[in-house]
């Protein structure tokens, strides 16, 4: 029985000790010993990755890297041809006016020359030559409107002598328009010598003069006019002029 006594005592410690290994092994686990597994944590260098994702680099998708300071040359010069895009605007801007200037100017004395020139034939004529002296593409509109000394109108215009376009010049080129000084026959009233000329220039609207007058030069004994003065429309060609 003694044995039996002893045998059970021994069992009995022998399970009260496996107790207390788990339950220290348990107190570990809760405590500073051994991490559960099931809860790991991250380690040092994945938590300072992971913290440096979160910030994203300058220029880096996602980003305005057109705010971020160049930092290299090619960069700089990226970045000056961002800032130079509205000079480029503006030079648009300017060839536009430039386009807008270079556009056509109605002929006045401002940017032509005119001459006049007695005609042998036909007779009693004379022809004014107008030259474009500007820059830009100029329209004779109309007819001239002369006055010979000190007359207190215009003569008027030969109707059928209208042309089917408006006479255009560019820089250089001349448009042409010939007076009817006097009547062949000596049938006109009122005759008399002239030694000035003033030539003034209509706009497209045709109802009156625009611009600055010119004032050709005459021989120096002057014209002879009378009533049936008349002129022309400004034309294309000479030919056309003398025609009337």
């Amino acid at each position: 029985m003694s044995n039996l006594r002893t045998s059970r005592t021994r069992l009995v410690a022998a399970a009260a000790g496996t107790v207390l290994a788990a339950l220290a092994l348990t107190a570990c686990g809760d405590g500073t010993g051994t991490q559960d597994e099931g809860a790991a944590t991250k380690s040092p260098s994945a938590s300072a990755s992971t913290d440096a994702g979160t910030k994203s680099p300058k220029g880096a998708p996602g980003t305005d890297s057109t705010a971020a300071a160049p930092t290299t040359a090619s960069s700089a010069h990226q970045a000056a041809s961002k800032a130079s895009t509205p000079a480029r605007t503006s030079s648009t801007g300017s060839s536009t006016r430039s386009s807008a200037a270079a556009s056509p100017v109605t002929c006045e004395g401002s940017n032509t020359k005119t001459v006049a020139a007695p005609l042998t034939r036909p007779v009693n004529h004379l022809l004014l030559t107008v030259t474009n002296t500007g820059s830009r593409t100029c329209f004779l509109y109309g007819y001239p409107a002369v006055r010979f000394g000190e007359a207190q109108s215009v003569p008027p215009v030969i109707e059928d002598s209208q042309p089917q376009a408006v006479v255009t010049l560019e820089p250089g080129q001349s448009g042409y328009a010939s007076v009817n000084l006097s009547a062949t026959d000596g049938s006109a009233a009122h005759g008399h010598t002239a030694k000035s000329l003033t030539v003034w220039f209509q706009g497209r609207s045709l109802s009156g003069s625009v611009g600055r007058s010119a004032t050709p030069a005459l021989p120096t004994k002057g014209v002879y006019v009378d009533d049936s003065l008349k002129v022309t429309y400004w034309q294309q060609d000479m030919d056309d002029a003398v025609s009337w």
